[in-house]
């Protein structure tokens, strides 16, 4: 019979090591550490050190999320009140600024021959003032294409508007007819589709847009920090009871402090962040909000000013003008001409404190004094009688040589005066409030971080005092 040769006559080595000794496979690192944890899960001791560590890691997450979520819609609340509030605001201003130039120098057309002093300077002033806003714009712009494109815009259009005034100066200046073409020319250029007004509306509506998107960035609520908190607070108050459950002592020093450090971080964020949303909305709702209304009745004054005038420079050919005119007083107050309608309306509405009313209510009855008196102007006008339709809107002699100063020019002096000042009101209080939402997360990061480390802390060492009892 043929007998079967070993593995060791045959020389081939036995499976599992040289010399057919046949030494296991070493397992690898992780599957040997899980082995030892659940080893050591099968004790006291070892459960202890399991659940002190996911203690401290857990409330160490909450501190860290809550720093940086915190930490984000402070930056976002920084930005409501010193970046993206006033680039708003100066876009306004810019708008603000040209309407004003273009209004001013047609007022300054119906004088006839040398424009006072006073229009030369106003003008001058506009436009030095939108070309300074202008260029802060441009170094405040970063991350907008769409604002700097804008930008873009006005830098080129402002040198052509300023020229065509220019001669449409001297022109009126010698008496010539042409004079009033060229200013009608720049009227265009300020008001067309992609004129000087509508880049600045553009520009205008990018940084309110910038605006809005850095309030809602700092009112979003911080579910992740919550969740957290509310988990790793839970898992205190889980341990403590488990710790209770097996000793039947009630207090574990260590783990009570961890509990009421979590217990006040997760109270501060909510309150804290709760306290800076309201504030927040508040300075949108009463502030911000507001400002936007006021801007622009503030801007449909203005054009509306410079509609009638430019109806009277154009010498019988103004009926867009006119409907122009007619035009932006509904949207301003509304169809009735002695009612309360529009965007004062919406002013009013919006003005919760004596300050910011006042204005308003002052403003809308300048608007309806207005709009009665250019009614019996273009009455005026149309029966002929332009030399005192003239009168009636910049003052000076009528027809008959008597002095008019009960003028359209008073009205307007008037309402733009009340909205600047219930502007002033409302920027004061869009500050206020916003300062305090910033101010409610300030010290949130810094303050949660701190207490989840002294939680985390106080978790260890609770569970070390445990162990302890078992050397």
């Amino acid at each position: 019979m043929t007998q079967t040769q070993s593995p060791a006559r045959s020389g081939v080595p036995a499976a599992g090591g040289p010399g057919g000794q046949g030494v296991p496979r070493r397992r690898r690192a992780w599957a040997e550490t899980a082995v030892r944890l659940r080893a050591s899960a099968a004790t006291e001791p070892g459960r202890l050190r399991i659940i002190g560590a996911a203690l401290a890691v857990l409330v160490v997450a909450f501190g860290a999320v809550t720093a940086w979520q915190i930490s984000e819609r402070a930056t976002a609340s920084e930005h409501v009140l010193h970046r993206s509030g006033p680039l708003s605001t100066d876009a306004a201003e810019i708008y603000r600024s040209l309407a004003d130039a273009n209004a001013t120098v047609a007022g300054g057309f119906l004088v006839g021959g040398q424009e006072p002093d006073s229009v030369t300077r106003q003008y001058n002033h506009d436009i030095s003032h939108a070309a300074e806003l202008i260029t802060e714009a441009a170094a405040s712009s970063d991350g907008s294409p769409e604002a700097k494109a804008q930008i873009t815009s006005l830098n080129r259009q402002l040198p052509y508007y300023t020229k065509l005034v220019a001669t449409a100066q001297a022109d009126n200046l010698q008496g010539l007819p042409l004079g009033g073409a060229y200013l009608r020319f720049a009227d265009l250029q300020m008001q067309q589709q992609g004129g000087l007004l509508d880049a600045a509306d553009k520009l205008y509506q990018a940084q309110t847009g910038r605006l809005n998107a850095d309030y809602a960035d700092a009112k979003a609520l911080p579910w992740a920090a919550w969740a957290l908190g509310a988990v790793a607070l839970g898992a205190l108050l889980w341990a403590q009871r488990r710790h209770y459950r097996r000793t039947n002592r009630v207090f574990n020093r260590g783990m009570l402090a961890a509990s009421s450090a979590c217990a006040v971080a997760l109270l501060w964020l909510v309150v804290g962040h709760s306290v800076a949303r309201s504030e927040l909305s508040d300075s949108y709702a009463h502030g911000a909000r507001s400002m936007q209304v006021l801007n622009s009745a503030r801007i449909h004054v203005l054009q509306a000013r410079g509609d009638e005038n430019l109806t009277l420079v154009a010498r019988g050919s103004g009926d867009a003008y006119q409907a122009s005119f007619d035009q932006g007083m509904k949207v301003l107050a509304g169809e009735n001409p002695t009612g309360v309608g529009g965007e004062l309306a919406q002013a009013l509405a919006l003005a919760d404190t004596t300050t910011g009313r006042g204005p308003v209510s002052t403003a809308i009855s300048g608007v309806q004094a207005w709009r009665a008196r250019h009614t019996a102007e273009r009455a005026k006008d149309d029966n002929g009688d332009y030399t005192t339709a003239v009168a009636d809107v910049i003052g000076g002699k009528d027809s008959g040589g008597k002095t008019v100063t009960a003028t359209t020019g008073v009205c307007f002096d008037k309402v733009d005066a009340s909205l600047n000042e219930a502007l002033t009101a409302e920027q004061h209080e869009f500050r206020s409030a916003a300062d305090s939402g910033r101010g409610a997360m300030a010290m949130l990061p810094a303050g949660v971080a701190v207490l989840a480390v002294l939680a985390a802390a106080g978790a260890v060492l609770g569970v070390g005092r445990r162990l302890a009892e078992y050397r």
